[in-house]
């Protein structure tokens, strides 16, 4: 006869009447046991013979899974922002909360690798009123913010609302700036330093000049011929300006050449092309705007600086466009290279116009590079990224330094951004499917906050005076 289970306890068949019974005795002191150790809430009642209490089993099997995916399998986790330091931009879409960003309190605490930033979006997305609105509620932190170029003078209505100034360039404009001012030199550079650091700025912007206009790389006897042409008008003048170094390379100077053991008429032929290429400024369409002292001084204290350019692209003229910025960063760059000039924004809007130039690139991107010795944030404003492809063929130098340029910004703002551009954006940034789909369907003011290792979905919150400020859409 074979014998049965009872909750668990083996009751044999057969057997004494004794040995039974003691097997009951031991079967009601177990369910006792078991009933007195284990809590009300944990407990069910089992029907049966013996009515034993048990545990409740676990209706969740244990599980070990990533990060990545648990926000799935878990969609109701939001992330915890970036902190409550910094400036106030909006909400985070999935969390609910506010967003706040700050380069450089990021950068300290190592969420990002450089201050500097890119923010993309397709014409009426919001890219304009995001980097407006962000700058100018930073400078209540005691930031401030220079713009190089204003193609659109957009930024004018700005900087004045907010106690900055707007310096106007264009033909038939009072104002005059040399771009070869040397600044005022910073307490902690030596003097011997500081004519070093004048010196270099000088001859790196003749050469994106002349770079720029000639549309190759300049030769080497041509380089030699900018270094003493430079030499020649620094000698004659505390503050030479583009004139005296066009007149100092279709003129040599003879003493000059001879201590360099070369002969001033062959310089004169050598330098020939690259003189003309430099006179553009002084004769050509770019006259009475850096072909003299400076009519105007650069105050590095005001919260904001803009050069407002749109009287010399308002025709369609990019390269005028592109030599005016050159000009304008080189005799900005004195202030913005001081240590003890604070945390600044500079900000290239429309920035696919200015980065066809291959000098003009290499130039940007050493300000990129020094943008953390200079505690600078660079913000660079463009459509699409596509822009980038513009600026030259696969492989090409330009197309290499526009891509590094995107490296180097650690923060990546992308507004809306049209169908076709999406392959593109997501092999440039290394967005996820989940990104792309939702860039494709971002409404105006809305961004993808693209961090190195974190990404957030913010709406713009405006007051009603920015929203008025900020309007690009007053024309229409």
């Amino acid at each position: 006869m074979m014998g049965r289970r009872s909750a668990g306890l083996y009751e044999p068949a057969g057997g004494s009447r004794r040995a039974r019974l003691a097997n009951r005795r031991a079967l009601t002191n177990a369910r006792k046991t078991v009933a007195s150790s284990v809590p009300d809430d944990l407990a069910e009642s089992v029907d049966g013979p013996t009515g034993i209490l048990r545990p409740r089993p676990l209706l969740v099997d244990p599980h070990r899974a990533t990060t990545r995916v648990l926000r799935v399998a878990y969609p109701f986790l939001a992330e915890s922002g970036l902190g409550t330091d910094g400036t106030y931009l909006g909400s985070d879409v999935f969390s609910g909360g506010s967003f706040v960003y700050d380069p450089w309190v990021l950068y300290q605490s190592r969420v990002i690798t450089n201050p500097n930033m890119l923010i993309a979006g397709v014409i009426g997305s919001g890219k304009s009123t995001t980097a407006k609105a962000l700058i100018t509620r930073s400078i209540a932190l005691g930031h401030r913010a220079y713009v190089p170029c204003d193609p659109k003078g957009e930024w004018t209505a700005v900087a004045e609302a907010i106690g900055g100034t707007s310096i106007k360039l264009g033909p038939g404009m009072p104002t005059r700036l040399n771009p070869l001012d040397a600044g005022e030199r910073p307490s902690i550079v030596s003097t011997e330093e500081w004519r070093r650091v004048i010196w270099s700025r000088r001859r790196a912007l003749l050469g994106t000049l002349a770079e720029s206009t000639l549309g190759r790389p300049m030769t080497a006897v041509e380089h030699t011929s900018v270094d003493l042409a430079l030499e020649t008008a620094s000698s004659a003048a505390q503050s030479p300006t583009i004139p005296d170094v066009v007149t100092a390379l279709f003129d040599p100077d003879r003493d000059q050449a001879a201590r360099h053991g070369l002969r001033s008429e062959s310089l004169s032929g050598d330098a020939r092309e690259v003189a003309h290429a430099i006179r553009r400024l002084v004769h050509g369409d770019l006259a009475g705007m850096f072909d003299g002292p400076s009519t105007t001084q650069f105050d590095p204290t005001l919260p904001m600086v803009t050069l407002d350019s749109s009287r010399i692209g308002s025709g369609g003229n990019d390269h005028a466009l592109r030599l005016a910025l050159a000009c304008a960063s080189s005799w900005m760059e004195a202030a913005v290279a001081d240590p003890s000039g604070g945390q600044r924004f500079i900000v290239y809007d429309e920035g696919w116009r200015v980065m066809r130039d291959p000098a003009l690139l290499r130039r940007m991107q050493e300000q990129w590079k020094l943008s953390r010795a200079w505690g600078v944030s660079n913000v660079l404003i463009v459509h699409r990224l596509s822009d980038l492809a513009a600026v030259g063929d696969a492989g090409s130098e330009s197309r290499a330094l526009a891509e590094g340029l995107l490296a180097d910004c650690s923060t990546r703002v992308m507004l809306r951004q049209e169908p076709d551009q999406l392959a593109r954006t997501a092999t440039l940034l290394g967005l996820t499917d989940v990104e792309i789909a939702t860039i494709a369907k971002l409404p105006k003011g809305r961004a993808l906050w693209r961090l190195p290792s974190r990404s957030f979905v913010v709406q713009l919150i405006r007051h009603a005076r920015e929203a008025e400020l900020f309007d690009t859409d007053s024309r229409m």
